[in-house]
C-alpha cells in the first residue's frame, strides 16, 4: 500500500511539474515596437509571472497583420513550439490592422472565433488581448472592433483584455503615441498595457498567485 501511494505521488509530481509553453501571436505591437527598452507589454508581463516550474514563452509576430493573416498562420507556427507533454497556452494579441485593411466587423469576428475554436479543439487554453488606441480618426472603428472581439471571447468564456477603453483618453498613452506618429506607444504605453493584462485575469488564467500576493 505504501509503495502504491509513493507511485501515485510520483505520478502527481510528474503532472504538476509539466513545463509551461506560452505562444503569443500577433502583429508588431506584441513585440514592443517603439519601446526603447525592447520589452513591450509581453516582456513586462512575463517578468511579473513567477512560475514554480519550467516555463517559456515565444512571441510570434508579423508586422501589419490582420486577423485574416493571423488566422491563416498561427496554428502551424505554434505547433512547432508547443510540446506534446507540456502545458500549452495561447495568447492572441490583436492589433488594429483590420481597420486599415477595411475588413468588416463580421469578418474580424469570424476570424477570431475560428482561432479560438481551433485552439479549444486542440486543448490550448487561450487568452485574448484586444487592440489599443491608435490614430484619433480610427478611434470609433477600433472601439467597435474591440467590443466585437470582447463579445466573441465572452461567448467562449475566454479571458479578454480591453485595452482600448481605458487608454483612449489616458494622458500617458496619448503622449507616447504623439511621439511615435500616433502609431506605437513607448515605455510608458507598454507599461500601461502590461498593467491592464496583469489586472485582467492573467494570473488566474495561469493558475499563479496574483502580482499583489
Amino acid at each position: 500500500m505504501a509503495a502504491q501511494r509513493d507511485e501515485i505521488g510520483r505520478r502527481g509530481e510528474a503532472v504538476t511539474a509539466r513545463e509551461v509553453r506560452i505562444c503569443v501571436v500577433g502583429d508588431e505591437l506584441s513585440v514592443g515596437v517603439g519601446d526603447a527598452r525592447a520589452l513591450g507589454w509581453v516582456g513586462r508581463v512575463m517578468a511579473r509571472s513567477h512560475f514554480d516550474r519550467p516555463a517559456m514563452h515565444f512571441t510570434l509576430a508579423v508586422p501589419g497583420e490582420t486577423t485574416s493573416g493571423l488566422g491563416a498562420r498561427w496554428e502551424a507556427e505554434t505547433a512547432t513550439r508547443f510540446g506534446f507533454e507540456a502545458e500549452n497556452r495561447l495568447v492572441v494579441a490583436l492589433g488594429r490592422h483590420d481597420v486599415a485593411a477595411g475588413l468588416s466587423i463580421a469578418r474580424s469576428r469570424l476570424n477570431l472565433a475560428n482561432i479560438l475554436d481551433v485552439a479549444a479543439a486542440g486543448s490550448a487554453p487561450t487568452f485574448v488581448v484586444g487592440p489599443p488606441p491608435g490614430r484619433p480618426e480610427d478611434g470609433p472603428r477600433i472601439a467597435e472592433l474591440s467590443a466585437a472581439f470582447a463579445d466573441v471571447a465572452s461567448r467562449r468564456r475566454v479571458p479578454y483584455v480591453d485595452t482600448y477603453t481605458p487608454l483612449a483618453h489616458h494622458e500617458q498613452w496619448l503622449a507616447d503615441l504623439a511621439q511615435n506618429g500616433s502609431l506605437y506607444p513607448g515605455q510608458a504605453g507598454y507599461g500601461l498595457m502590461a498593467w491592464l493584462v496583469l489586472h485582467t485575469g492573467w494570473h488566474a488564467w495561469l493558475g499563479l498567485p496574483s502580482a499583489e500576493e
